[in-house]
């Protein structure tokens, strides 16, 4: 992206913004983060899409699921409290030793367990929901 489209970043929206970086990336990524991208909607379909830190997805419901990161070896899903949710499928395999967040390094030709990533996002928006403040009566 260049400058000038970054100034534009705030004219569109999110959603578009995340469609034209899977197009960008042209490559295994693009179509790993698209995929995802794909499973994380079908997990909890009024997720809503941002765009935050100067070009990261960011996926949320009543807070911040997950973002998806690319990188040259990996796409990083980042789940905020992911260090909070089960994994029983031990789809975690890296930031493992913070106390907050937990990813998901997905590599090349890496096979992905979708089943266990969508049963992950369905907790994170779960937990979000459970843990988010209720307006005060009065």
């Amino acid at each position: 992206m260049t400058k000038n489209d970054a100034a534009d970043d705030q004219e569109i929206s999110p959603s578009r913004l995340i469609d034209q970086r899977i197009q960008e990336l042209d490559d295994w990524r693009g179509k790993t983060l698209a995929k995802v991208r794909t499973l994380i909607k079908q997990a909890e379909p009024d997720v809503v899409e941002e765009w935050k830190w100067r070009g990261v997805p960011v996926w949320s419901r009543d807070g911040i699921i997950c973002t998806g990161e690319t990188y040259k070896s990996v796409v990083k899903l980042t789940f905020a409290k992911g260090a909070s949710l089960e994994d029983p499928s031990r789809l975690f395999n890296s930031s493992l030793e913070g106390n907050t967040r937990r990813a998901i390094d997905i590599r090349e030709n890496e096979d992905m367990n979708e089943e266990a990533l969508k049963a992950l996002v369905r907790a994170a928006a779960a937990l979000n929901a459970s843990t988010r403040k209720k307006p005060k009566n009065g």
